[in-house]
């Protein structure tokens, strides 16, 4: 493994704060949009995804509503000149397009008359999507610097890894200790996401902190290259030690989940990895995943044969069944409204689950017709853009891993939405917006005119 410098050079460039008036990109605030996010991040990794504030739906999880007051931080500095980053961000047209195509879906359903569980399932829908929008907004305008973020993904690689323990403890002893993390004063809505069997084995799923097995895979599997990232590059002996563990504990935590999703995941954000390690770092995760594979039989006996199984089944698993016998009332509800939809999450199952389909991208074409399809994809492209184009123009080694860990964690977004409603999660749903804002992040560090990637604010003329 090796170190990163000190600081990265970009930070010691002069920013503009008021006409003639120059500061440091490295000078330090009470508190800042990263102190924030790591409070957030916290939240949503350590505590238990169904507990809230009492009296409120899911939208309710604490670290949500931070990232709800987030999106007001955000349109506040937005509104004054002193506040504001200097310089474009491409990502902030994508998401804005993005917010409009909901709005239009909204009012769309509401023209269609709503009957009350859509209508409340109708704004529920929209509550999440300001908090997506804060998380991803704010990180990628309020990110001072490359030590600041460096920071955050420090934290997201630690609390991630929490999490992954939380997972092994439940599969090793089948015992939630999570039950043990609800905070007095807020309330387990719908309880905790417990056990389910899976296979003939006397195998069981486990959920970590999330509130489903696949959505734990899934954010496990996003968070490995971020892991290897800090394990290599981070400043001191003790962070990259500490972020080695996070990763190999969120590697095996993802099968334990027993999920096809998180295993797919974890294969295609490795594999695009790949290309950017030199072969001694190849070589070296090799050696690695042998142990941890090792170390999964060894902890979790079956695991592995039970995941063998589902995937040489898939043909007659009745899961996938399930998801292919939607597709004739996924054409049904869209030949009835192709562009808008029906509606954001108005598709409703039952009077408790508001999703019938496992599979976001069918979910979304159904609710949001093809222009909400279209504004979620450009999400996503976007952010694989912006991160490429940070990737070309990056020299330092450490700045290309991140852009690759980024495009990785993207292109994951973009498969698993074909496996379960990813977005329905609100764990991962906010994991993918800190991800989004990210790519905007290194987009504009990377960016060769100092005035747009110098942390700076508009001046009065």
């Amino acid at each position: 493994m090796s170190s990163a410098a000190v600081s990265h050079p970009v930070d010691f460039e002069p920013s503009l704060l008021e006409q003639h008036t120059y500061g440091s990109r490295r000078r330090r605030t009470t508190i800042d949009v990263v102190s924030v996010l790591v409070v957030m991040l916290v939240l949503l990794y350590v505590m238990p995804g169904t507990l809230i504030v009492p009296n409120l739906t899911y939208a309710g999880r604490p670290a949500l509503l931070l990232a709800m007051l987030m999106f007001a931080w955000w349109c506040l500095a937005r509104l004054s000149p002193r506040l504001l980053l200097v310089g474009p961000q491409p990502i902030r047209w994508f998401l804005g397009f993005y917010l409009v195509a909901n709005l239009l879906s909204y009012i769309a359903g509401l023209l269609r008359g709503l009957p009350t569980q859509e209508a409340n399932a109708q704004n529920f829908a929209m509550l999440q999507l300001f908090e997506f929008l804060g998380a991803a907004l704010i990180v990628a305008d309020g990110v001072q610097n490359w030590e600041r973020l460096n920071r955050l993904l420090r934290v997201m690689v630690y609390c991630a890894g929490f999490m992954a323990v939380v997972g092994i403890v439940q599969a090793v002893l089948k015992f939630d200790i999570s039950q043990y993390f609800v905070i007095p004063g807020l309330e387990l809505k719908g309880g905790l996401a417990g056990f389910s069997d899976r296979g003939d084995a006397g195998q069981f799923r486990i959920a970590g902190t999330t509130t489903h097995y696949i959505e734990f895979s899934a954010v496990v599997a996003m968070m490995v290259p971020f892991a290897i990232h800090v394990a290599r590059f981070a400043k001191t002996k003790f962070q990259r030690r500490a972020a080695a563990v996070c990763g190999f504990l969120l590697a095996i935590a993802n099968p334990m989940s027993i999920s096809r999703t998180g295993i797919v995941a974890l294969v295609i954000a490795l594999l695009i990895m790949v290309p950017i390690w030199s072969w001694r770092m190849r070589y070296t995760f090799m050696y690695i995943g042998v142990f941890a594979i090792v170390s999964i039989m060894m902890v979790k006996p079956g695991v592995l044969g039970t995941l063998k199984a589902m995937f040489l089944n898939v043909g007659v698993d009745p899961s996938i069944a399930g998801r292919t016998n939607d597709y004739a009332m996924v054409g049904h509800f869209f030949d009835q409204r192709p562009w808008l939809g029906r509606g954001p999450r108005t598709l409703l199952a039952d009077p408790v689950r508001d999703t019938i389909l496992d599979n976001q991208w069918l979910y979304t074409l159904v609710t949001g017709g093809m222009i909400g399809v279209l504004a979620l994809l450009l999400v996503h492209v976007a952010s694989i853009t912006l991160a490429v184009i940070a990737l070309r123009r990056s020299k330092l080694e450490e700045d290309r891993h991140l852009c690759a860990a980024l495009i990785s964690a993207q292109v994951v977004a973009i498969v698993v939405g074909g496996t379960f409603d990813s977005m329905y999660y609100t764990t991962f749903s906010i994991t993918v917006a800190l991800f989004v804002g990210l790519c905007g992040v290194v987009w504009r560090f990377s960016h060769p005119a100092r005035t747009i990637r110098t942390s700076g604010v508009h001046t009065q003329s």
